[in-house]
């Protein structure tokens, strides 16, 4: 006998759970434990309301019929997008300390970079990775240098690309990083726009990890941080394999902080905390 929620506006039973959380697995890679039924819930329950729909069921059947645009509403609602300029700042110290004078070396021929930040979600790790690539032009003066920036999210894409922060979200900011590289929007400074210098480096699209890449690389860093937590191992060992098809030994990977490629993939090496590098 199927258990409900209770004292909710609608009923979720496990059946429908479970059809939601195979499609959360099919579109994103997540697997989503028992346990998670109450989150589910709350992120859905306002689809629901949009769609004036009465039971999870009805939503189940949209889901289900292949309906692109609604499909799109669903995994925007169901992936995580919890982010913060220069967040795990020893990723961005190891950039500009090692990283960055490595390829100014072993790249001096071509005078080309090439980043992708997968899983950028509102902006505030590729914002981050280009005010540290500005910040080392010493080193890259005339140099073609680009960064790709992904999100299965079309709505945090569209904030990232559009590139305006509330005062809240700088409050951690360096001053001298603040006054640099972002202008208030209005006279109450509740507002700031990030300055077309970074904004001209980097390429926002919307792309599900899981699907077909429409990119060549190679890339020379790549941050996927924080988006494989709650894939399975096999879903991990097939996206780490394809980052590696992108990547020439001697590239930079930085993973989030809860993560580990342990008895995921043999094609990177640790060279320090949550940093890795393409092996032969």
């Amino acid at each position: 006998m199927s258990t409900r929620l209770i004292a909710q506006e609608f009923v979720l039973t496990d059946s429908e759970f479970n059809r939601l959380r195979k499609l959360v697995r099919e579109l994103c890679g997540i697997a989503l434990a028992d346990s998670k039924k109450e989150l589910v819930y709350g992120r859905l329950a306002r689809c629901l309301r949009r769609l004036n729909l009465t039971t999870f069921g009805e939503y189940c059947a949209i889901l289900e019929s292949g309906d692109h645009a609604e499909l799109q509403e669903f995994t925007n609602a169901m992936t995580t997008n919890l982010t913060s300029f220069f967040r795990e700042n020893h990723h961005f110290e190891q950039l500009a300390d090692d990283t960055l004078p490595y390829l100014a070396k072993c790249r001096a021929a071509t005078r080309r970079i090439r980043m992708w930040s997968a899983g950028c979600s509102t902006g505030e790790e590729p914002y981050s990775i280009a005010m540290v690539l500005r910040e080392a032009q010493h080193l890259f003066g005339g140099w073609d240098v680009r960064l790709l920036a992904t999100d299965i999210d079309s709505t945090v894409v569209a904030t990232a690309a559009e590139g305006i922060y509330g005062a809240d979200r700088l409050r951690a900011m360096d001053p001298q990083r603040l006054e640099r590289w972002f202008t208030a929007c209005d006279e109450t400074a509740q507002q700031y726009a990030v300055a077309e210098e970074l904004r001209s480096m980097i390429t926002f699209r919307q792309l599900n990890l899981l699907g077909v890449w429409p990119v060549k690389g190679p890339f020379d860093v790549v941050f996927c941080r924080n988006v494989t937590i709650y894939f399975d191992k096999e879903t991990q060992r097939q996206l780490f394999e394809r980052l590696a098809q992108l990547q020439e030994p001697g590239a930079w990977l930085f993973i989030g902080h809860s993560e580990n490629l342990f008895n995921v993939t043999q094609r990177y090496k640790s060279v320090g905390r949550t940093v890795h590098r393409r092996i032969e």
